[in-house]
């Protein structure tokens, strides 16, 4: 308990840090804990510390520890993002147990939420996630694509998105990460200029345990942190 609140004070420091030192405002930046292969006690010691927003990676974790967490908790009390490559046919699962969808990177994944929404009554936000690294091992949608798919899965009435979403190389020197997190913020930019109803760009995610501080000096909004909040997985 003491380990998880410890990092999660430094963690919080060290945001309002690089947000004032690039003149940003620390409120504008959510911290998403990231809790993937940590278990639900672990996840309670988070709330406990002052954690209100947790994201996972796998459906059926994700589920069972959700499940587990909401008897000790009322429902309001942390908003659960999905961070993981969402197939569509766990899309049902996710829009029941989700605030955010955080990987959206198809117009078909994108129909297959709005299908499970609109079954609920929900309007589900959605990150559209861009493969900024042009890597053929990591999800997203390539670059290019980013404007035509945000124009088409603005058609649909029970999906709303809400920014972009990536992820660059991994580095040992986070200033390596910058030119991707940089080209992230360009393409939000240029989606911004297009003025695509039903289509809000308030948010980037971008930016983990290494080079948060980074993202947060190109504009992250979202970061998410798992190791320097849990440990070690």
């Amino acid at each position: 308990m003491i380990d998880i609140k410890n990092r999660l004070t430094a963690v919080k420091n060290q945001i309002i840090t690089a947000s004032q030192q690039c003149g940003r405002n620390p409120e504008t930046i959510t911290l998403v804990a990231v809790s993937k292969k940590k278990s639900a006690d672990a996840v309670i010691e988070a709330i406990d510390s002052g954690v209100d927003t947790l994201g996972e990676n796998y459906i059926q974790e994700a589920v069972e520890k959700i499940e587990e967490i909401k008897k000790k908790y009322s429902n309001n009390t942390v908003s659960w993002h999905f961070i993981g490559h969402l197939q569509s046919n766990k899309a049902k699962v996710a829009v029941k147990y989700f605030d955010y969808i955080q990987t959206v990177d198809s117009l078909k994944l994108a129909q297959e939420i709005d299908r499970q929404a609109e079954k609920i009554g929900k309007i589900q936000n959605v990150l559209v996630q861009i493969n900024i690294s042009s890597e053929e091992t990591k999800s997203g949608a390539d670059q290019e694509d980013a404007i035509n798919l945000a124009e088409s899965i603005a058609h649909l009435k029970f999906v709303s998105i809400r920014g972009l979403m990536g992820m660059p190389p991994f580095f040992d020197d986070p200033e390596l990460a910058r030119p991707y997190f940089r080209q992230l913020a360009k393409i939000k930019e240029l989606i911004c200029n297009k003025n695509i109803p039903n289509v809000y760009m308030e948010h980037l995610s971008m930016g983990m345990s290494g080079d948060f501080k980074v993202a947060i000096e190109e504009g992250a909004t979202i970061v998410r942190i798992g190791t320097s909040i849990f440990g070690s997985r």
